[in-house]
Formats: structure tokens, C-alpha cells, sequence
């Protein structure tokens, strides 16, 4: 909030922001200016999270300068390929088969000539591998046939793909191509809960209130921030809203462990 938000107030101080205006106004105060109780709990609220927010982003900052894509590739068919393998499996488990799969198939056209049993060759050991090479090889025909055997740049026609969600494509999207996204993994879906930033109704649900909350430009490199400290500092099976850094900052008075929805 910047001058002119104080000054609607009747601030009679000197003009700040308005998070430290609040203490200045007194209930009789409030009245005067024809300020509701019910608004005046959703601004502080409000503030309150905005705070959040900048405690988020400043501990993140500190502890990832840098965020390097967690999945190994070459080129964005072979991010598409690793995104879509990583669901229901580890991205280390994901780096582990993909370099003899990339060996086979680096490109759309020669993973479209491939079997899918001799991509489930590769892939096995992943989650749900036989339904993903079936994907992979549909895919990969799909690029060929349809959009000369390249990723295309929209999510739309990302969406479209075999094997490919929302998730996939905002990846995609993001690391592949630049574009503001924000994809929501369980990694943020559990910490976006702790902070108190969504309700986590559902992960699209998170996904529109982080964007929200944080602006466009920081997007990309902050979704990977928050995967990061989610597995180092603020895991399914650790904190709960109770140790970490950012957990105890945002909420130094809480006591009992958050329960968060899955995604």
C-alpha cells in the first residue's frame, strides 16, 4: 500500500506504509473513516500473508541462488519425455533411465520409430512405465505427423499430447521455453498449506493463489525454489509446519502440526 492508500485513511502521521499505519488507527478511528470490523480483519489478514511472502522469497533467495533443472536432458523433446516420466517416480529414479533411453531416441523422429516395448525396455523401472511408453510413442508420432517433429509452444497443443496434463506442460512451459508458469508438484502443494498461502483445495486451486501471491517475473525460478526446500528442510515426513526455517518465521507461535490436503 503506498501514500495515497494511508492517506484515505485520515492517517494523521507522516505517510508510510500502510502495514505500519495500522497500529496508528484506533477503533474510534476506524469508525470515523467508515471502516468496518469485518474489512479491517480481512486487511490484516491480508498483510499478514503478504508478509509471508516476503519471507518466503528472502529465505529462498538465500538458500538457491541458482536452480538448475532437477531432470537431465538435452533439448526440450527430451524435457517433455523426462517431465512426463517423472509422475508417480523420483526425478533421480527419472535421471537414472533416460541416458539409455536418450541414446536410443534424443529426437521426436527417432523415438517415434521406436517400439513401445523397446521404450518400456528403458523406462521399466518407473512408476506406471508400461502406460507411459505407450504415451512416449504416441507422442512422439503426434510431433511428427503434426507439428514437424517439434515440442510445440503453447499449452494448449502441450495439453493435447498423450501423457501430457496441466503439470507436464506448465514444466514445459517454463524450464523449456521461458514462459511465466508456475507448476504445482506435491513439493508445493504441502508447503504452500504450512505457509498459510492456500487452502489447498486442490492443486489448481494452489497454483492460482500462488501466482497471486508472487509476482509473474519470479514464477520460474520460484517453483523450483520451493521443490527444493520442500525435499531438503520441509518434507512429507518432517516439520509439519513446526521446524523449519520458514515455518518458524512465518508462524513462531504455532503449536500443532498442520495437516495438509494432498494434491
Amino acid at each position: 500500500f503506498r501514500k495515497e492508500a494511508c492517506c484515505s485513511l485520515h492517517c494523521h502521521r507522516q505517510c508510510q506504509p500502510f502495514s505500519k499505519c495500522w497500529p496508528i488507527l484506533s477503533r474510534r478511528e476506524n469508525r470515523s473513516c467508515g471502516i468496518s470490523s469485518d474489512w479491517w480483519s480481512r486487511e490484516q489478514t491480508r498483510l499478514k500473508k503478504l508478509e509471508r511472502v516476503e519471507v518466503v522469497q528472502s529465505i529462498l533467495e538465500r538458500l538457491y541462488p541458482e536452480t538448475p533443472s532437477p531432470l537431465n536432458h538435452e533439448n526440450i523433446f527430451e524435457l517433455l519425455i523426462a517431465v512426463l516420466l517423472s509422475a508417480q517416480c523420483t526425478d533421480e529414479r527419472v535421471n537414472l533411465v533416460t541416458p539409455d533411453l536418450f541414446r536410443k531416441a534424443p529426437s521426436a523422429r527417432k523415438m517415434a520409430s521406436l517400439p513401445a516395448n523397446e521404450i518400456l525396455e528403458s523406462i521399466k523401472s518407473c512408476g506406471l512405465a508400461p502406460q507411459k511408453a505407450k504415451a512416449i510413442e504416441r507422442l512422439s508420432r503426434i510431433l511428427v505427423d503434426n507439428y514437424e517433429a517439434k515440442v510445440p509452444e503453447s499449452f494448449e497443443e502441450l495439453e493435447k499430447l498423450p501423457g501430457v496434463g496441466h503439470k507436464t506442460a506448465s514444466v514445459v512451459m517454463s524450464q523449456g521455453f521461458g514462459h511465466p508458469a508456475f507448476p504445482v508438484d506435491t513439493h508445493i502443494h504441502r508447503l504452500a498449506q504450512r505457509w498459510g498461502l492456500t487452502n489447498g483445495a486442490n492443486v489448481g486451486q494452489t497454483e492460482r493463489d500462488m501466482k497471486r501471491f508472487f509476482p509473474e517475473a519470479r514464477w520460474n525460478k520460484l517453483h523450483l525454489q520451493i521443490i527444493f526446500y520442500g525435499r531438503e528442510h520441509c518434507s512429507a515426513r518432517s516439520c509439519f509446519g513446526l521446524v523449519c526455517e520458514i515455518c518458524r518465521t512465518c508462524f513462531p507461535r504455532r503449536k500443532n502440526p498442520v495437516k495438509t490436503k494432498k494434491p
